[in-house]
């Protein structure tokens, strides 16, 4: 079987086993309707896999074959299902470089998992939601690199995941979700203005309320002092 992933493609095989001596592989590879097969570089190998060429195109149809050889023994060739890069490949999630957080969105810069080629069409499929309430999800189709999330509330926890959509001849290769992640939307200069007044605010008024007791404290000290004396009796011996 071929396993593919970002264009990475590997041609793997079950291992013949034998009780004396040891099984080499041979394998080879063509495309289209070419007749003729060429080697992979991996020729009487004892590995169980063989990389294909990076350079075959992204669309091209590509047949592999691979024998068991034991000495100057030879299997017959076992031939894979046809493979196309572009429509078999797994594209894996795209990477998040960098999130700058402001009070009403989010300015995210990501990259896809595989360079685009000439003609691809690629866009980015963003699913964001407030951390508060994740089953309400909203969705965003973008084709740049570089894109934000608005209309946002200020100091909330927002969280976003991404995946990559490949427009392809035959429709649509959508790559594997990038884990989600959370960000906190910024203050604004209005709400952080307020706390700042409420803040002066309360320590002026703490100050004054202060500044009240001490003088009630000062223009009553006689009466204060009177009230805090203990109270005054006489021993009993002398009022006897």
């Amino acid at each position: 079987e071929i396993y593919s992933y970002n264009f990475q493609s590997l041609l793997r095989w079950s291992p013949v086993t034998v009780e004396n001596g040891s099984v080499l592989y041979t394998a080879q590879y063509r495309t289209g309707s070419y007749q003729h097969w060429s080697g992979m570089g991996c020729a009487q190998t004892p590995l169980t896999h063989c990389g294909l060429p990076p350079e075959l195109g992204r669309r091209w149809t590509v047949q592999t074959r691979v024998r068991a050889e034991l000495g100057r023994l030879s299997s017959a060739w076992v031939q894979s299902p046809a493979f196309v890069p572009e429509r078999d490949t797994t594209l894996g999630p795209p990477r998040v470089n960098s999130v700058s957080a402001s009070p009403d969105s989010l300015l995210i810069s990501a990259s896809p998992p595989v360079p685009p080629e000439h003609g691809d069409s690629l866009q980015f499929l963003v699913s964001y939601w407030e951390n508060s309430t994740p089953a309400a999800k909203h969705e965003l189709r973008v084709p740049h690199t570089l894109f934000q999330i608005g209309n946002l509330k200020e100091s909330t926890v927002y969280c976003f995941s991404i995946q990559v959509e490949l427009k392809i001849f035959s429709g649509h290769l959508l790559g594997e979700h990038r884990a989600p992640e959370c960000h906190t939307t910024a203050l604004s200069e209005a709400t952080r203005a307020g706390y700042i007044i409420a803040l002066f605010l309360g320590a002026f008024l703490a100050l004054n309320l202060m500044v009240a007791a001490l003088l009630f404290v000062w223009k009553h000290h006689q009466k204060i002092k009177y009230w805090a004396q203990p109270p005054l009796h006489i021993p009993s011996h002398f009022e006897e």
